[in-house]
């Protein structure tokens, strides 16, 4: 089982921008980050579920919990009805962000991906290590990202889904 938080952040829409993201197995733990100098807050958010799951070493039970609602509507709803319209909008405009939605359905392709919305900013803790990362990558800051076994790592990968 993987479990992976993602969040994305920009100080201003569009401005400089920041995503996090923590990857989870049973035996370790995996942060990532990056910034993008002038972005959005939906493509940073996009950014942190696609980098994630390019980083799994395996395609084993996976679950991805995202406090953007973009994000996990896109990728369970939306998606289809843009495949369908020719990557248009029911309002018949171009779907915005295509060029990683793409990317993002190349990232989910024969996975088993069960994805979880959380409130955001409510005290998830790996949500909230998620926005600290996306939040000092936007103000051009680099943390420093954990990666080594799940027995050391202090943050509770505990989740509340939100409903």
């Amino acid at each position: 089982m993987i479990t992976i938080f993602t969040d994305g952040s920009s100080k201003g829409n569009p401005g400089p921008g920041g995503w996090g993201a923590i990857l989870a197995t049973d035996e370790k733990v995996t942060e990532l980050g990056g910034r993008e100098p002038q972005t959005t807050n939906n493509r940073m958010e996009l950014t942190a579920a696609i980098r994630a799951l390019q980083n799994l070493g395996t395609d084993e039970d996976i679950t991805v919990y995202t406090d953007a609602e973009y994000v996990l509507k896109g990728i369970t709803q939306w998606v289809h009805g843009w495949l369908k319209n020719d990557w248009r909008t029911a309002a018949k405009k171009p779907v915005e962000n295509q060029d990683l939605w793409k990317e993002l359905l190349e990232a989910v392709e024969g996975k088993d991906i069960k994805w979880m919305l959380v409130r955001g900013h409510a005290g998830v803790p790996a949500n909230e290590r998620c926005d600290e990362i996306a939040t000092t990558y936007a103000d051009n800051l680099k943390p420093e990202l954990y990666d080594g076994p799940i027995h050391a790592y202090t943050v509770s990968l505990k989740a509340i889904p939100r409903i």
